[in-house]
């Protein structure tokens, strides 16, 4: 491998689905990688035992494929430097583990969980933060025998904490935050790198990971900020050189301000309940990017090989990036009206069947109405689900005419519009929306009423609604029987 070759990771763990943050992580590595001509690699970090969940890994990476996204090397590729998945690489970090052991860069801790938050409870009573204390402060090597020994005796699991160094400065030059640095002091203390199950935990492993891995350029969430210091710590206890770090920040949310929260139900935060929504995911994949990176110029809507012919590391900003949700709905409608018909037809579809509006066997009668439909509103919709709620019209039997709808027919001239045109349409020999846009015409001429007075009163007596969609179109949908059962009962109201 050339020594200057580009290769980043994506490394989700398997404890839920794939998150708005977590994607656009991936996003900023895979673009970073295929502008460079470089690797992108899927590692899944699964040491967490308790935390993965069934079916974790295979839905981060379905998602991921959904946004557009393909890697190199992986868990489901293979690569020269596997295993991908942590859990399969216990024989390389063991060994690196018994190396800072013998080097005294590391040690047995025996100290049990409730004894850690005693000490943390008087470090708070104390107005201390928290942090571990030294076990073995003040002991001799005799004594620290003996306490280990005696530990040992009652059955005790050790952790292996790393040996923090005193008083010494880690720093780095971001690429997204610019220098940032720590005292060694500050950072809480010796810290586990293996847990008493032998796992090492994330700030040991990743290190290892993209050391073994020739990670050239770690791109991750601003919250790793705080882990930063402690991963170079373990780079130079063994000799080796770190990777280039870029922390990209937050996204907070444009209604409260605060930090995205996956605990905040008020705003979807997965990939999966957008794709359930009829989301497209190239429109996903712009939106996403666009969370803490801006290309050159006005423009924001570019398709995924423009977005890795103009990819700039540069032009990250380091300033929190605002999820709204209303940019996304309109993102989403700009992809929806330039994507093909069959497309919208598919998902939309879908959604008309998962809510129980069609048959889930439609036969080709139904899909033919179907699509009529989804056509009628597809400008108007910015994700397949909305199908739903703005035709709802054609699956519910509407109420009474009333409030500001009623109020617009209650005239001398509505009523002799519907019974003109419901004469007319039940003479039709062919019902669609050409014949019935010409009985519109029609009533037009013979009663000399028209604009407004004409179109309005057949609209809200046929779909019960003051907006929609092409009238002609929305009537043929609605059927013969129907329009004329409707306007039947809305000149009974006006008359009665």
């Amino acid at each position: 491998m050339a020594k200057n070759s580009i290769r980043v990771r994506y490394a989700p763990s398997p404890t839920g689905h794939l998150h708005i943050g977590n994607a656009r992580t991936a996003i900023f590595n895979y673009l970073f990688a295929r502008h460079n001509k470089g690797k992108f690699i899927i590692r899944i970090e699964d040491t967490d035992t308790k935390r993965n969940i069934a079916d974790g890994e295979r839905s981060q990476l379905e998602n991921l494929k959904w946004l557009g996204l393909d890697w190199d090397e992986g868990p489901d590729v293979g690569g020269d430097y596997g295993p991908y998945r942590q859990s399969e690489r216990r024989d390389i970090y063991t060994p690196l583990i018994q190396q800072l052991l013998d080097e005294g860069k590391a040690y047995e801790s025996y100290r049990t969980e409730e004894e850690l938050q005693a000490d943390r409870e008087a470090q708070k009573a104390r107005k201390e933060m928290p942090h571990y204390e030294y076990e073995y402060a003040g002991m001799t090597e005799d004594e620290k025998a003996a306490a280990i020994a005696d530990a040992k005796a009652k059955g005790l699991k050790p952790v292996i904490r790393f040996r923090v160094p005193k008083d010494e400065v880690f720093e780095w030059d971001d690429m997204v935050k610019g220098h940032v640095s720590f005292n060694s002091d500050t950072i809480g203390g010796d810290f586990v790198i293996a847990k008493r199950d032998g796992m090492p935990t994330y700030n040991f492993a990743v290190v290892v990971d993209d050391h073994k891995m020739a990670i050239s350029h770690v791109f991750r969430g601003d919250d790793h900020v705080a882990n930063t210091p402690k991963q170079l710590m373990i780079y130079q206890a063994f000799g080796w050189e770190a990777p280039k770090f870029g922390h990209m920040s937050l996204i907070i949310s444009k209604d409260t301000g605060k930090k995205l929260s996956k605990r905040d139900e008020s705003v979807l935060q997965f990939i999966e309940q957008y794709r359930e929504l009829g989301y497209l995911p190239e429109a996903m994949f712009n939106f996403i990017l666009l969370l803490g990176w801006s290309p050159v110029g006005e423009d924001e809507i570019f398709n995924r090989k423009q977005f890795i012919k103009m990819y700039d590391e540069t032009r990250l900003s380091s300033s929190p990036a605002t999820f709204d949700s209303d940019k996304l709905e309109w993102l989403n409608n700009r992809y929806v009206k330039d994507a093909d018909d069959s497309t919208i037809m598919d998902l939309a579809l879908k959604q008309l069947i998962k809510a129980g509006n069609i048959p889930a066997n439609p036969d080709n009668q139904t899909i033919e109405w179907a699509r009529q439909l989804i056509n009628l509103y597809k400008r108007q919709m910015s994700y397949m689900a909305q199908i739903n709620d703005m035709a709802s019209v054609f699956f519910e039997e509407p109420d009474q005419v009333s409030g500001e709808a009623f109020d617009e027919i209650n005239n001398e001239t509505a009523p002799v519009v519907l019974k003109e045109f419901a004469a007319q349409i039940e003479k039709l020999d062919l019902f669609d929306s050409v014949e019935i846009f010409h009985v519109i015409k029609a009533v037009q001429a013979k009663t000399g009423i028209k604009g407004r007075q004409l179109w309005m009163p057949i609209r809200i007596a046929v779909t019960h609604e003051m907006h929609g969609p092409e009238l002609p179109e929305s009537i043929e949908l609605v059927g013969r029987e129907t329009a004329l059962q409707h306007i039947h009962q809305t000149l009974a109201q006006l008359e009665g």
